[in-house]
């Protein structure tokens, strides 16, 4: 009889899916983990063919499972158990991967987030940029595109650059339109890509400093995989007299995934717990 206890957490982002099993207990271990780009199709449908497909994987059914959370626009999925605020989760999954963050950056493909928490992962205050497309992971995502690279080249790119050239930070219209300009100048791919990687640091610094964050900072999302978005952050702050310590992790695009798990894990022995005492 198999009495271990597993919990799903599935993250529907504004581009990616993110699914992670984990089993839950004392010491949470991450069993399985998926993450899919939605691109023009269904997120109803592509969620629901992750979690299929991360079940079948390690032969487990919808049963198996204790908590089935989403996050972010996780109300999307059919057959969860609950949903969390996505603030709350990737707080949650930042403290997870780098135990010990004072703050967590949430940097996703439609804002930015600093998050200052608590020891055990507990938001205690936020800031957090609007909707304008140039301080997220979908401008940096089109430009690449319009340079003709692929996303997960950008990073390293990044790195080569010599002279960089910072676009407007207004919108992502006169953004892109800079860039264009830029290209036409003759500014190499690795200048015009960390200037955009420097023109989104600008705003998380700016962010961090309104919400006085406090060190470590863990940084996650999909943007957290990015070298050269690490390096402008750091560099920024720097430059701002900031003495920050910045963490990433090779999964930081799972933080809110593995947050929802992990307070799915949480709220189900809650549950258990009132239950049993009512039989009592």
């Amino acid at each position: 009889m198999n009495n271990k206890l597993y919990t799903l957490g599935i993250d529907v982002g504004g581009s990616y899916i993110k699914v992670v099993l984990m089993e839950y207990g004392n010491n949470p271990v991450i069993i399985s983990k998926k993450t899919e780009k939605i691109r023009k199709r269904n997120p109803v449908t592509v969620a629901e063919e992750l979690i299929n497909l991360i079940l079948d994987k390690n032969q487990l059914k919808h049963d198996d499972i204790a908590y089935l959370a989403s996050t972010g626009e996780g109300e999307l999925v059919e057959h969860k158990t609950g949903h969390f605020y996505s603030m709350t989760t990737h707080a949650r999954g930042g403290i997870f991967l780098s135990p010990g963050v004072k703050t967590v950056v949430d940097m996703g493909a439609l804002f930015v987030r600093a998050i200052k928490i608590n020891e055990k992962g507990k938001v205690l205050d936020y800031k957090m940029t609007g909707q304008c497309a140039s301080g997220s992971g979908q401008f940096i995502e089109n430009i690449s595109r319009y340079l003709g690279l692929a996303i997960e080249e950008v990073g390293d790119i990044s790195l080569q650059a010599e002279a960089p050239e910072t676009p407007s930070g207004i919108c992502a219209v006169l953004a892109e339109t800079d860039v264009i300009n830029m290209v036409s100048r003759g500014i190499s791919t690795p200048d015009i890509i960390k200037g955009i990687h420097l023109s989104v640091a600008n705003r998380v610094v700016r962010l961090l400093s309104s919400l006085k964050a406090e060190s470590p900072i863990a940084l996650t999302g999909g943007m957290a995989t990015n070298k050269g978005m690490v390096q402008a952050i750091d560099e920024l702050a720097k430059e701002s007299k900031y003495e920050f310590e910045f963490r990433t992790s090779p999964d930081a695009i799972y933080a809110g995934a593995l947050g929802a798990a992990l307070w799915g894990g949480f709220r189900y022995l809650k549950l258990k717990e009132k239950k049993e005492a009512i039989v009592k």
